[in-house]
């Protein structure tokens, strides 16, 4: 049975192990011109190819979305490791101002995760972050808790370190406009309380190409909608009720659509918690870890969408997350005391208290208080 896409670039979900052909054949843009990598030269070492694409992809899956990259050892790390941006995040943010890292949680991480739009036709918020999410990787580091904070929650900005910016209250993702990464790692510290450890950036119009490069991805769209600003030559994709297969094309649209829904940023916000899964669960199957062609595709369609900060040992931290995978990953989302307006700002407001009891569960590493507070009704 063929591959082809539909029209409205999804094709229906399919029983059986697999579906429309989709793991046997190398997806859009990974075509016979595409190098691919070789492999290690050691001819017994089959199984340990595979522990260390298991390796590579953990890390790249962890923050593909999130920030993804890739890290691998020998021949991959030298070919994708140059492809990874590096940016300073913290050099500009005052010392004296951070808060410390609780003894309690030790080896714990909490990354930021910044993401932007570039090509959404709706975005006119130039530098602004669209994305923002706070990933905390308890100890031992089997598994990740993500906390989506809705880009219009109304923050105190902090004043920045040259003190041109800052010092007043104002949507979150302003800090990134005004500041860039270290402002904005100054506002959610503050906010949150939690020291953040690394900055990974992520432009999510690289989606399409990253959902490609893996043959698509399964999503359970939960409620019928439109979306009236697609990528689609007349800007109009119609998405059904229930499981299906997206394209890239598909996949970014239904990440990026707010104008279709009542809460607005809220339903964004779910469908790109979906599709993050659906891509760490889908590049983890065994189809891309033994295709090498998609493989390739994908890691470097993930390399080019992501900038990390100057501080983090990508190969160190992707060996540290080896074990981890798309079900010990939970999402959440940032509590909030409803939206409104702050003059001609449509804005959300934070419920503090809540939050206050989320992000100190995370800043001491106690992860069945971060579900229980995220959670609470």
């Amino acid at each position: 049975m063929g591959g082809e896409w539909g029209t409205d670039g999804t094709i229906p979900a399919m029983s059986g192990p697999r579906s429309a052909g989709l793991d046997a054949s190398p997806a859009d843009g990974a075509s016979d011109d595409t190098e691919v990598l070789p492999a290690p030269a050691d001819p017994r070492s089959g199984r340990r190819r595979r522990r260390r694409r298991i390796l590579i992809i953990t890390f790249t899956t962890l923050l593909v979305l999130i920030g993804g990259t890739a890290a691998a050892a020998g021949l991959y790390v030298r070919s994708i490791d140059k492809s990874v941006s590096r940016i300073s995040a913290f050099a500009q943010v005052p010392a004296q101002n951070r808060p410390p890292k609780a003894a309690v949680a030790g080896d714990a991480l909490n990354f930021l995760v910044l993401g932007s739009d570039t090509r959404d036709p709706e975005n006119t918020g130039g530098s602004r972050s669209d994305t923002i999410i706070l990933l905390h990787i308890p100890r031992g580091h089997g598994s990740a808790q993500l906390i989506s904070i809705p880009r219009d929650t109304w923050v105190h900005i902090p004043r920045s370190k040259d003190g041109r910016h800052g010092n007043v209250d104002a949507k979150i993702n302003a800090a990134y406009a005004w500041g860039g990464p270290a402002l904005t790692v100054q506002t959610i510290e503050a906010y949150t309380g939690v020291r953040i450890d690394h900055v990974v950036m992520v432009d999510f119009a690289g989606f399409k190409q990253i959902v490609d490069a893996l043959g698509g991805v399964s999503i359970d769209v939960p409620v019928a909608f439109t979306s009236t600003h697609s990528l689609n030559a007349n800007s109009i994709r119609r998405f059904n009720q229930g499981p299906q297969v997206m394209d890239g094309a598909a996949a970014l649209d239904y990440a990026r659509e707010r104008y279709a829904f009542k809460d607005g940023d809220f339903a964004r916000i779910q469908h790109q918690q979906q599709v993050i899964k659906a891509i760490m669960s889908k590049a983890a199957s065994g189809g891309i870890l033994t295709n090498p062609g998609r493989l390739n595709a994908f890691l470097h369609a993930t390399a080019k969408s992501v900038a990390v900060d100057d501080t983090l040992d990508i190969f160190s931290t992707a060996s540290d997350l080896r074990h981890l995978r798309g079900d010990n990953v939970t999402f959440y989302t940032s509590p909030s005391a409803g939206t409104g307006n702050v003059g001609d700002q449509s804005v959300v407001f934070p419920n503090r208290a809540k939050a206050t009891v989320l992000f100190t569960a995370v800043r001491d590493d106690n992860v069945p208080g971060i579900a229980a507070a995220a959670t609470a009704k």
